[in-house]
């Protein structure tokens, strides 16, 4: 069984913070170009592929939910904080938001068609990872895609640091690629960008797809 303690403990710190949150971040995609054409890019494999939905895994206050679902896939959010959840039921009360946890999502086998899933699984211990993209290998159609954010590294070792909600995880691009291909899910593309004012750390992307 999982210990429930590191998910108690991040849905505690980020139901304290949501309003906060949401007032910084909801607006944020505006200034972040490459994440618009990630997501743009990402929405048209999903579109190209199986019909399914798209889960936000990790979708705060719901705006990154919102964006992709504009550009065409059915998207609905899941978040571990219900604070999160009734501000992105509240901001967007026509999509769908509901309460989980990505240990343990509450969704059938190959139900999605994409997984969108950003900073989603920083604050993560290192060796419970694996068993997070197991999960999320399980609930991917064969063929769809999940698009994954992190603060980036060099060292290959995980490196914590302390976020300003909990203890985080910045990981080299490459680690991350090795796990997700451990799990059953191979690179399509990478970004690593350098941070932006305000950014401590570099930003990493890994799009990976489920075998076929």
């Amino acid at each position: 069984m999982t210990d429930p303690f590191p998910s108690l403990e991040a849905k505690a710190a980020y139901d304290a913070v949501a309003a906060q949150y949401a007032e910084l971040f909801s607006d944020s995609l505006r200034t972040r170009p490459l994440e618009r054409a990630l997501l743009a890019a990402f929405a048209e494999l999903v579109l190209a592929g199986d019909s399914g939905p798209v889960g936000d895994i990790g979708c705060g206050p719901g705006h990154v939910t919102a964006y992709l679902k504009a550009l065409g896939p059915d998207t609905f959010g899941i978040d571990l904080s219900a604070e999160m959840v009734a501000l992105a039921r509240r901001a967007h009360p026509d999509l769908k938001f509901d309460e989980g946890d990505m240990t343990a999502l509450d969704l059938p086998d190959a139900s999605l068609s994409g997984i969108l899933a950003l900073y989603s699984v920083i604050h993560t211990p290192p060796p419970r990872l694996p068993a997070v993209f197991a999960e999320f290998h399980r609930v991917l159609a064969r063929g769809g895609h999940l698009l994954l954010g992190f603060f980036a590294c060099d060292d290959p070792v995980p490196q914590g640091f302390d976020h300003k909600v909990l203890l985080a995880y910045r990981w080299s691009p490459d680690t991350l690629a090795d796990l997700l291909r451990r799990a059953g899910l191979v690179e399509v593309a990478r970004l690593l960008r350098e941070p932006h004012d305000g950014e401590r750390f570099q930003q990493g992307h890994l799009l990976v797809r489920k075998r076929s």
